[in-house]
């Protein structure tokens, strides 16, 4: 696994005057963010030590070290909340996280070149893929009968595209 910086969560507001900060949970696994014990914040990805993460009524909230103050928390108001790619939680074969699959070049078990994945919607069914290539922009619905193979080492996903999914060229 590589340094890449993943977005766990995004720092909402001040929780008390004593420093500790809502998080909103941009994870699946918030949980383990407690096993942490530096988080990456910003764009630059200052680090930062991790206290302490607790559940209060539905909401994350963690505190920081030398984040004592509600003025030194609502200083990190809007930042991102960041863990390096090898804390990530290990998923399931044959599950993967979002940032492996945007890149991906998409081909077609007939051979064909539809693109790059370049963005994950989240339709509540299933996700949805969006490969855009020269022919055009191709919705693939991420299912075991449309993504037939994820090679991430090849950089590259096999489909089989279903009739009316074909590009207007």
């Amino acid at each position: 696994m590589s340094d890449l910086l993943l977005a766990v969560g995004r720092v909402l507001r001040p929780h008390g005057v004593r420093g500790e900060l809502v998080l909103e949970v941009l994870t699946e696994f918030p949980e383990r963010l407690a096993e942490n014990e530096t988080v990456y914040l910003g764009e630059a990805g200052a680090p930062r030590t991790l206290q302490r993460v607790r559940f209060s009524r539905g909401r994350l909230l963690v505190q920081l070290e030398g984040c004592l103050t509600l003025e030194a928390a609502e200083a990190l108001r809007g930042q991102l909340v960041q863990i390096r790619e090898s804390q990530a939680a290990p998923l399931p074969p044959g599950h993967y996280y979002q940032h492996q699959i945007i890149g991906l070049e998409a081909v077609t078990d007939t051979g064909e070149v539809l693109g790059q994945v370049t963005e994950i919607l989240e339709t509540g069914a299933n996700d949805v893929y969006v490969v855009a290539g020269a022919a055009g922009e191709v919705l693939l619905p991420a299912l075991r009968s449309v993504v037939l193979q994820i090679d991430l080492e090849a950089h590259r996903m096999l489909v089989h595209l279903p009739e009316g999914l074909r590009p207007e060229a």
